[in-house]
């Protein structure tokens, strides 16, 4: 098992919960520390894909500590330098827009202002239906900045969904080992689908 300390941080696209857990326990079992954060929105809200609480509790017993889920326990994050990198798996439009504008109002986006005052990597899985058109921008703006780096992604479903862009799970801990030498694993662009199973 690694010495690193990682987070994992959960945003609201709720139908990829479920393999996002999954990835959350091969990191588990590979990196010595791993905590869990999770959104507001995520930890406050049952959808046709799960309860809240199953989700929250699951998270708890795969990283055996419990899950961060406000701003106030997100913010010691940097200060006390509790993590070697931040993951954000799955991460929505909705917060790669405020990642991209520097607005911290929910957990996930405080624990990355607060990782990124280190100078900490943050690693963002995207998952958004709208990254080619209005997320684009903030992708683009997100590629440009300091100490972020992506899991490699596609288009999920070029049919159904021409404008939906999802990272490739399977990749998360490949960008996690890039993003701890400073590196962005390539290539970032990945042909359709994403992600095969």
């Amino acid at each position: 098992m690694e010495q690193a300390r990682i987070g994992f941080a959960f945003c609201g696209s709720f139908c990829t919960w479920g393999r996002a857990v999954e990835v959350l326990r091969q990191t588990a079992q590979r990196y010595e520390t791993v905590i869990p954060i999770v959104s507001e929105r995520g930890s406050g809200t049952d959808t046709r894909f799960g309860c809240a609480r199953d989700f929250l509790e699951e998270m708890e017993r795969i990283c055996g500590r419990p899950v961060i889920s406000t701003v106030v326990q997100a913010e010691p994050i940097g200060p006390k330098g509790l993590l070697d990198v931040l993951v954000i798996c799955p991460c929505t439009g909705n917060t790669l827009a405020k990642l991209a504008l520097g607005i911290t109002d929910s957990t996930v986006t405080m624990a990355a202002k607060s990782h990124l005052r280190r100078g900490g990597a943050v690693v963002i899985a995207l998952s958004t239906n709208d990254g080619l058109s209005a997320s684009a921008k903030n992708i683009g703006a997100l590629l440009d900045k300091k100490h972020v780096y992506f899991v490699p992604f596609g288009q999920d479903d070029p049919a159904g969904k021409p404008r939906s862009l999802q990272a490739d799970f399977t990749q998360v801990t490949q960008a996690v080992e890039a993003a701890r030498q400073g590196r962005q694993l390539q290539p970032i662009l990945l042909g359709c689908p994403a992600a095969e199973g």
